[in-house]
């Protein structure tokens, strides 16, 4: 497989632009984006302002009107010519970026690329909600998923049997069917009074931010004149922020852990002790100060 183990051997980069806010965009990206001969962006997702990152020479393209075979011909024919292309795409290229068709063509023309991650959305739009998606004793599970329209979605993959988890769902993709995901909600176990949070534009200057039940999503989507870029958030951790009764054990007084008030025994290690490992070694100054 062609993925490069690192950027100067890369003919190639995916680079996530992150939800909007140019300023979200990664060092690294911006560095990429400096680099690059030909830079394709999704110009109907992506603020233009991150292709200011690029050299004047540049040849810079929208990829909005283009099909996928216009654009994976545009990045050979610009890999042959000697030039180093830059891919960009809104959120994190993992996520719903049709990367796996783009990397499938490279991969056959035997072309190195690397992929740089980005900001997603969902990430974007709890932030300007003020929201934690996990929050102990109510939702330590997070869904990533969509409705099905004119594409498919997998059998198993049905809105209403993810319902049944009772977690926090993110859905992408669905603002239009708003509708049809109450209907499968609720069916799912969801309660009409379960939170909904609906971002539209995370990070953009013209965000919108609406807080709802599954019971008033449609008349306040409908008043918003929202349809299109807005990411739905469902689950009951979305009311539970800010509240004294949820609190992570990592922070607990009383919780031992490796790094604080001496080590547990090997059964009561937890991911919580392995957060707090992680944390240590990234700060340090503060795992040795007293």
């Amino acid at each position: 497989m062609p993925l490069a183990t690192n950027e100067t051997e890369a003919h190639l980069a995916f680079i996530g632009a992150g939800p909007g806010d140019p300023d979200l965009l990664t060092v690294k990206a911006a560095r990429l984006i400096g680099r690059a001969d030909v830079v394709i962006y999704a110009d109907s997702l992506v603020s233009p302002d991150v292709c200011q990152h690029a050299k004047p020479e540049a040849t810079i393209y929208g990829s909005a009107t283009l099909t996928l075979e216009t654009i994976t011909d545009i990045m050979l024919k610009a890999v042959t010519d000697g030039q180093f292309v830059v891919r960009l795409q809104s959120g994190d290229p993992s996520l719903y970026g049709a990367l796996y068709e783009q990397r499938r063509t490279l991969d056959q023309h035997g072309i190195k690329y690397i992929i740089v991650p980005g900001v997603s959305s969902v990430f974007a739009a709890a932030a300007v909600a003020g929201v934690e998606l996990t929050v102990p004793d109510v939702a330590q599970s997070l869904i990533l998923t969509r409705h099905a329209g004119r594409v498919s979605m997998p059998d198993k993959e049905t809105l209403r049997s993810f319902a049944t988890h009772g977690t926090t769902l993110c859905i992408f993709l669905s603002i239009t069917r708003v509708r049809a995901i109450v209907e499968d909600l609720l069916a799912g176990g969801y309660t009409s009074d379960t939170p909904v949070l609906i971002v539209y534009r995370a990070t953009w200057p013209d965000q919108k931010i609406i807080h709802s039940t599954l019971a008033g999503m449609v008349a306040d989507v409908r008043q918003a004149r929202i349809s299109r870029q807005a990411l739905i958030m469902v689950g009951w951790a979305l009311a539970a922020n800010g509240t004294e009764e949820h609190r992570s054990h990592l922070y607990l007084p009383g919780y031992k852990h490796l790094f604080r008030g001496g080590s547990a025994s090997t059964d009561e290690v937890d991911g919580e002790d392995e957060i707090a490992s992680l944390q240590a070694h990234d700060h340090p100054g503060d795992a040795h100060s007293g």
